[in-house]
């Protein structure tokens, strides 16, 4: 096989696109394209071109050549998928659509939110004539759970910020960064002054667990551990002690897993990485051996994806433990990987991952600060105590309602139709259909709003704005985002890092000395 993908699926279908003899499926338009973890190359129909892999904006399709010894169970992946779904007589289904002229009309398009979800939603509104788009971010700094929640480890999944970057670059885009929606401007005011208003926001809040001792000292979430170890500016003080020798994890996702295996890596491998400054000498000093990933239910109903599940399995330093009491379905792939690493010979003295299936924490024990967990076995009722110092949730997050919108308090979402929460005002991302999918799945979610948005400027639903966009004091502009992103590369570069991520005011400062003197804060369109 010449090709293999070797990673979770962007959803951004380049490589399908790129493709000249239609071998990789589930491409855009078959059934199962949204909801698959990886996308694969049929072996027998590769022509070795690699075209793909040079339309990858995430370097997932490698030559099988060049696959590490970790990467060599995709190859049977790969080949598995086409055993069980064959694709015999195909023909090209991601056809690129015809633009929809909007016969030279001056539209104004207000995005909230500069992360993946309003990226991609800005491109689709960008193919369209006469549109321009005004991208805003509470933050001086684009690109959401990218920057900010993918993994230091996971370098090359950051790489579809190359892509980001081509949208960024478009004639009829704008940046307003360090832009509140809700303290700097209004969505009233936003709807006021841009025909339409995108909230592309994403789901910042985490779920709680509703146990005792949850608001003890060494209780934290997920969504602040990530965002402590990214450098976000929200969660730099999260107290996250790694003076104890085991951690627990409450949660088997994707997110779960990232956790576990940045607690458990070699700080020198990790100070190769974008890595926060402050994590990283936390974990240079860090006494943890061991991290136990609870899942509720049983390896069959296992959180994360199969392409994690095998990067952790690959991981030469670290032990990776599966401890389960009921048998595998060895059908799966994933059952299969599972099943294997049940019986790996253990190492001493080797930090370790332990995956324990049907354990659910009944209550977090200590006086002011975590001393362990209380958890009960869901099949026997059983209760057992985990000694920890650390207890972090990771079981999903949850949107946050939006100023002038409708919201779901159950769903954590703004209710909508097709993306369409009224004529004028869409939604994209997470806060739209909840946290799930992948990076590239906002691709297809911003493409459905940017129809609805579309069929509604047809229908002339939309109001002509009464007023023009006006300056706000200290916004950033792409200018201003590019010094910061030239500062923190330069700065990475002395230390053979990909970027060392700034503070806040620090970043404010270099991108506001990077507008050329004289110039006004907003250059406001005819």
């Amino acid at each position: 096989m010449p090709y293999v993908v070797t990673q979770s699926c962007c959803s951004d279908a380049s490589c399908v696109l790129a493709c000249p003899v239609n071998c990789i499926h589930p491409a855009p338009g078959e059934p199962g394209f949204a909801e698959a973890e990886m996308l694969y190359v049929d072996p027998r129909a590769c022509v070795d071109c690699g075209a793909c892999a040079t339309a990858c904006p995430v370097d997932a399709l490698k030559p099988h050549t060049t696959l590490t010894e970790a990467e060599l169970p995709f190859v049977e992946l790969n080949r598995l998928f086409y055993a069980e779904h064959p694709h015999a007589d195909r023909t090209p289904l991601a056809l690129v659509p015809q633009r929809r002229g909007l016969v030279g009309q001056d539209v104004r398009v207000a995005v909230v939110g500069a992360g993946p979800a309003g990226l991609y939603a800005a491109d689709e509104l960008l193919k369209h004539p006469g549109v321009t788009v005004d991208v805003y971010d509470r933050l001086p700094t684009p690109y959401g759970l990218v920057r900010a929640g993918v993994a230091p480890d996971h370098q090359h999944t950051k790489q579809v910020t190359q892509l980001f970057a081509a949208i960024e670059g478009q004639p009829g885009f704008r940046y307003r960064l360090g832009v509140e929606v809700g303290r700097d401007v209004t969505h009233e005011e936003l709807e006021r002054r841009y025909h339409a208003v995108f909230h592309t926001v994403g789901a910042a809040a985490d779920r709680t667990l509703d146990i005792p001792g949850e608001d003890l000292l060494g209780s934290v979430s997920a969504t602040e551990v990530v965002g402590w170890y990214n450098g976000h500016p929200d969660h730099a003080d999260v107290p996250v002690d790694l003076g104890g020798e085991r951690v627990v994890v409450v949660g088997n996702g994707n997110v779960a897993l990232d956790v576990a295996r940045v607690l458990t890596a070699d700080p020198v491998a990790l100070a190769a990485t974008d890595l926060a400054d402050l994590p990283l000498a936390t974990l240079r000093g860090s006494r943890v051996r061991e991290v136990v990933v609870l899942g509720r239910r049983g390896p069959a109903e296992a959180a994360f994806t199969l392409p994690e599940l095998v990067g952790l399995a690959g991981l030469r330093d670290v032990d990776v433990v599966v401890e389960s009491a009921e048998p595998f379905d060895l059908t799966t792939p994933k059952g299969r990987l599972l099943a294997e690493l049940a019986v790996r010979p253990r190492r001493e003295g080797v930090r370790r991952i332990v995956l324990r299936f049907r354990t659910a924490p009944a209550r977090i024990l200590g006086a002011d600060a975590v001393t362990g967990v209380e958890v009960e076995h869901t099949l026997t009722g059983e209760l057992t105590t985990i000694e920890a110092s650390l207890v972090i949730r990771s079981i999903g997050y949850r949107g946050r309602p939006v100023a002038g919108l409708p919201f779901d308090e159950v769903a954590g979402v703004v209710p909508h139709q097709a993306g369409r929460v009224r004529p004028g005002v869409y939604v994209a991302g997470w806060v739209k259909r909840g946290p799930s999918g992948f990076i590239g799945t906002n691709k297809s979610c911003a493409e459905e709003s940017v129809s609805s948005f579309l069929e509604d400027l047809a229908a002339g639903a939309l109001v002509s704005p009464a007023e023009q966009p006006r300056a706000i004091p200290g916004e950033i502009d792409l200018d201003g985002w590019r010094a910061i992103d030239a500062e923190e590369r330069r700065r990475g570069a002395l230390q053979g890092r990909p970027r060392v991520k700034l503070d806040v005011a620090e970043q404010t400062t270099i991108a506001h000395a990077a507008r050329p003197r004289g110039k006004r804060a907003l250059r406001l369109r005819p």
